[in-house]
C-alpha cells in the first residue's frame, strides 16, 4: 500500500488503487469544487473526504472520518470485499450501495434525499426523502420524509408517509410509523425483536427463559392516531407495536438480556476508545464487542443461520398469577 497526500491529488479526478491517504481529500481551490473521486481495491483514506462524485468500484476500502459527496456517492453493484465507512455520510442528492456479493457498513448517520441500499450495516440512523433497503440491517430509525421500501431488513424503527414492504423483516424496538397504511406484497411478515435475547445469541449460549421474537399482526397490532401540532394541525398517522401484547415483559431482566449493549458498542463503535465483551453465564469473558462481529451476528439473524425462538407476548392472567407468587 502505497502512501499518498494532498500533494499528489490530481485537480479534476483523484483515482486511488492500493493507496493509504494519510490527509483529508477536501477541496481548497473552485476548481477541485468539481473533483471525482475513484476507490478501487485496498485503499484506506484516514481523513475526511469530499467529492463531487464519489465512486467506489471494489473493496476492502475504508474511510477513517466522515464523506461527502455533492452529488452521488455510488457503490458499484458487483464490488466485492468490505466497505466501511466509520462515521456519517452524506449527500446533497444520491448515495447508493446496491451491492450483490460485497458489504458496505456505514458507522454512522446516512443523510441524503435518495439512498438506495443492498446487503449494507448502518450503525446509526438513516434520513431522506426516498429510501429503499434490501437485505440491509439498520440499527437506528429509517426516517423518510416521503416513501420507504423495505425487503428482508432489520431495522430499529421506522416513520414515513408511504411504507411498501416485502419478504421477511424485523422491528428492534416496540413501534414504528407510517402515516399512510403499509403496502405489503403478499408473504410479507414483521417480527418484533425488542424481548428477544440478543445478548445471549451472540454468546453462543441458551436464550433466557421467556425471551423472543414476536410476529406483528399487521391488522390487529396497528393503531390509527390523530396527532395535533402547536399550530392546531392535524394529522393522521398508523403506528404499528407490540407494546399492548408483550405483558411477558414485566417477567423478563431487561439489563440482563444485554441488547443495548450490541446496539451502543456498534453506533459509537468508531468512538469508544476500547473494546469490550460480554460475560458468559458462567463468569468467562465472551466474544468481543466490535462493528465487524456485530455486523455479522445481525445478519445471520437475517438470514436464518441465528434463529431467535418466537414468544406470542401473551400470557394468561394463571401463568402471571403463578410466576408471581
Amino acid at each position: 500500500m502505497k502512501d499518498i497526500n494532498d500533494k499528489d491529488f490530481g485537480q479534476n479526478t483523484i483515482t486511488l488503487r492500493d493507496n493509504r491517504v494519510a490527509t483529508s481529500i477536501i477541496p481548497r481551490t473552485n476548481a477541485e469544487l468539481d473533483r471525482q473521486v475513484i476507490v478501487d481495491t485496498n485503499v484506506l483514506v484516514e481523513g475526511s473526504t469530499y467529492a463531487k462524485f464519489l465512486e467506489i468500484s471494489n473493496g476492502p476500502a475504508e474511510f477513517k472520518k466522515a464523506v461527502f459527496a455533492d452529488k452521488e456517492l455510488h457503490i458499484k453493484s458487483d464490488a466485492k470485499d468490505l466497505i466501511y465507512f466509520n462515521k456519517s455520510v452524506a449527500s446533497s442528492q444520491s448515495v447508493s450501495s446496491l451491492i450483490s456479493t460485497g458489504r458496505a457498513i456505514y458507522g454512522g448517520d446516512v443523510n441524503a434525499p435518495t439512498i438506495k441500499m443492498k446487503n449494507c450495516m448502518v450503525c446509526g440512523s438513516i434520513y431522506g426523502t426516498e429510501i429503499q433497503l434490501e437485505n440491509c440491517v439498520v440499527l437506528g430509525g429509517v426516517f423518510s420524509s416521503r416513501s420507504l421500501t423495505i425487503n428482508g431488513s432489520i431495522i430499529g424503527t421506522f416513520n414515513s408517509p408511504e411504507v411498501n414492504a416485502s419478504g421477511v423483516n424485523y422491528l428492534l424496538y416496540p413501534t414504528a410509523f407510517s402515516v399512510e397504511p403499509m403496502s405489503l406484497l403478499p408473504n410479507t411478515e414483521f417480527w418484533n425483536l425488542s424481548l428477544a435475547d440478543l445478548g445471549s445469541l451472540y454468546k453462543g449460549e441458551d436464550e433466557k427463559q421467556n425471551t423472543g421474537k414476536i410476529k406483528i399482526d399487521l391488522v390487529n397490532d396497528t393503531q390509527r392516531t390523530v396527532l395535533t401540532d402547536e399550530n392546531g394541525t392535524q394529522s393522521l398517522i398508523n403506528s404499528y407495536s407490540v407494546a399492548s401484547r408483550v405483558l411477558v415483559s414485566d417477567l423478563i431482566d431487561m439489563e440482563k438480556m444485554e441488547n443495548h449493549f450490541l446496539i451502543i458498542s456498534a453506533s459509537l463503535g468508531s468512538q469508544i476508545l476500547k473494546t469490550y465483551s460480554l460475560t458468559k453465564s458462567n463468569g468467562e469473558k465472551g466474544p468481543e464487542l466490535n462493528v465487524k462481529d456485530i455486523t455479522e451476528f445481525f445478519f445471520n439473524v437475517l438470514s436464518g443461520k441465528i434463529q431467535v425462538r418466537e414468544i406470542d407476548g401473551k400470557l394468561s392472567f394463571d401463568e402471571l398469577k403463578k410466576n408471581y407468587e
